[in-house]
């Protein structure tokens, strides 16, 4: 069989079961701060199968996990931001779908639902409630890790467009946790270990220093100029701040390929070649 045919037939069953998805964990049960008051109910767009493919509307961030058996985990675990351009996500090709296959592998994924600042009439902030929401899923993440099965130090974040921004900001405005801090989630460093930026927005605020995560850069010839010229650039900058990288720019693709069984194209293979990079870089042990 054509290894992207494989591929595709591999991905089915996550097509399948994106309808049914596991429980959400609100980042703030008691509410999150920056969204007092805000009642408004989640919007949530269903494809003709009855898949969620986007939401909007989001005051009550959260996260959906998608935890492996104990049989087949590996101990890592991975945050998963969709895109969207801070409107709306797109939570179905760039967050679930990705979720499940992860979790596929042994790899715990958890889906990011993260405040929206350019929704119409939206009063939050990109560097205020979404990365609030980005630090705390990390933090979450870590503070539950034991019960699992996660290794604390094997914790990654994946972006997609909007979604790669934010992987950015939480890698570069970081703290080690509050050890004071009455809340145990809030103790927990909110630094990922690794990260993947998939067709990254504003490549120019993309500025790795030295001891930055490991990154793994990803995106088409036919995305916009400034994201298929900006990610090589990109790439450059972690060379030159000697952050291991890796970058793959697809001949085709356009912007917004993310995870689907119907990509037949070398870059729906995208994913494929994440997973030998985590191996290779020693993020992924065997279960």
């Amino acid at each position: 069989m054509n290894p992207i045919h494989l591929l595709a037939a591999c991905l089915l069953p996550v097509a399948l079961c994106a309808a049914e998805l596991p429980p959400e964990i609100l980042l703030w049960p008691s509410g999150a701060p920056g969204s007092e008051g805000r009642t408004n109910a989640e919007v949530v767009v269903r494809s003709s199968a009855g898949e969620v493919t986007s939401v909007w509307s989001v005051h009550r961030p959260s996260l959906t996990p998608y935890l492996p058996s104990k049989e087949q985990a590996t101990g890592t675990a991975l945050l998963v931001i969709p895109g969207g351009g801070h409107r709306n996500l797109a939570i179905g090709h760039e967050g679930y779908a990705v979720a499940e296959w992860l979790r596929s592998r042994g790899i715990a994924a958890f889906v990011l639902k993260h405040r929206l600042a350019r929704e119409t009439n939206s009063t939050y902030k990109i560097e205020v409630e979404a990365l609030a929401d980005t630090q705390r899923a990390m933090r979450l993440i870590r503070s539950r890790a034991a019960e699992w099965g996660i290794d604390p130090k094997r914790v990654g974040a994946i972006g997609f467009s909007a979604g790669g921004e934010l992987v950015n900001l939480v890698c570069a405005r970081f703290d080690q946790g509050h050890a004071g801090a009455a809340d145990a989630i809030e103790r927990q460093p909110c630094r990922p270990d690794f990260q993947a930026l998939i067709y990254p927005g504003r490549s120019g605020d993309i500025q790795p220093a030295a001891g930055f995560p490991p990154v793994f850069l990803a995106c088409s010839f036919t995305d916009r100029q400034d994201i298929s010229e900006g990610l090589a650039e990109v790439y450059l900058r972690f060379k030159r701040a000697k952050v291991p990288a890796e970058l793959h720019i697809y001949s085709s693709g356009g912007h917004g390929f993310g995870l689907r069984a119907t990509n037949t194209r070398p870059v729906g293979a995208w994913i494929t070649r994440f997973d030998e990079w985590m191996a290779d870089s020693g993020f992924v042990k065997g279960p």
